[in-house]
């Protein structure tokens, strides 16, 4: 088990980022094997190109660094918030110092399994430009494979801090952290985590806990050492649905007399804060048409939009809310 010593400073700086990089990481990992699976039609759509990236770029060397619990700290760069972009990431990857930094990483990280073993990886990793031909890798990966999907992850991040926060104002830091996963548990001025193994304890600095959430991640993880802050990454919320595990949305039936049957799916969909790309997506409808569904029922006091991060989200309001539960 891993216990968080949490004080109430650690709590008000405890705060929400995403990270591209990171996100990349485990998606290549996962690709590679070396963590849990993709569902199959994300495999088989994307394991293709990871393949030819494999011949075709320095890929391998990037996985050399990878294992199933994580990889450098300089391939993943601790992330500033929800503005979080890939550019920002990469700019980062390519500053890494290889001398100060990156060198003793990749000694201290480099796996013992085949591809670290093989020659052309060796060559890259051992070579004075490491840096630079690991960060054209990722680039190339990143464009190729997250890139494409990256717009709806990312609204399903921003979406699940958007409920988080609500949650925290409502009722409070630790009912929030609570809720990240069922493993998680706040007792006696600390939050423990049961899925862990005995880690023991971690007692905060007055620097509070990064919390990321992630479409990749199915357990909480967790970062314990410098130069990242003490992070939480957990699933995101919608991430099931994401890979098709949920059951079908319920038919708004109810609401169609009312509303319309597009406006009904819409308030039915809108259980947590969502943008309308996000929207558009998950309900294989027109953004233009979403959009003009969304003015109407803002202009009828049936939800409210706020903006997160680089996202316009949409939520019920108590009216919206109740004519949802009346209809059920």
């Amino acid at each position: 088990m891993l216990r968080f010593e949490v004080s109430v400073e650690d709590l008000l700086r405890s705060r929400f980022a995403l990270s591209p990089a990171m996100d990349l990481c485990l998606l290549l990992r996962a690709l590679a094997g070396l963590s849990q699976p993709l569902t199959w039609p994300w495999a088989t759509r994307l394991r293709p190109t990871f393949e030819r990236l494999r011949r075709e770029t320095e890929l391998d060397a990037v996985l050399a660094l990878q294992t199933s619990r994580g990889g450098p700290d300089f391939v993943a760069p601790v992330p500033r918030g929800l503005n979080q972009t890939w550019a920002d990431d990469l700019a980062m990857i390519r500053a890494t110092p290889l001398e100060a930094a990156a060198r003793r990483e990749i000694a201290t990280s480099v796996t013992t399994g085949p591809s670290a073993r093989d020659p052309r990886v060796r060559a890259v990793l051992d070579s004075a430009d490491a840096v630079s031909r690991i960060a054209e890798a990722m680039d190339r990966a990143w464009h190729e494979l997250l890139a494409p999907d990256w717009p709806q992850l990312r609204a399903i991040c921003e979406r699940d801090v958007v409920h988080r926060v609500g949650v925290i104002g409502e009722h409070g830091w630790a009912t929030a952290v609570e809720s990240l996963h069922r493993s998680i548990a706040w007792r006696d001025g600390g939050f423990e985590i049961g899925s862990f193994p005995s880690v023991g304890s971690v007692r905060l600095v007055g620097d509070g806990l990064l919390l990321i959430p992630s479409v990749f991640v199915g357990n909480i993880a967790a970062h314990l050492e410098d130069p990242w802050p003490r992070t939480l990454v957990y699933p995101a919320r919608g991430t099931a649905a994401l890979w098709g595990e949920e059951a079908t949305v319920r038919q708004p039936d109810a609401l169609t007399a009312l509303v319309g049957r597009a406006r009904a799916r819409l308030l039915l969909a809108l259980d947590a804060p969502a943008s309308t790309s996000h929207l558009a997506r998950s309900l294989a409808m027109a953004p233009g048409a979403v959009g003009d569904h969304l003015a109407i029922l803002r202009d009828a006091g049936l939800l409210v939009r706020a903006r997160a991060g680089r996202s316009v989200l949409y939520r019920r309001t108590p009216l919206g809310e109740a004519l949802v539960a009346g209809s059920s």
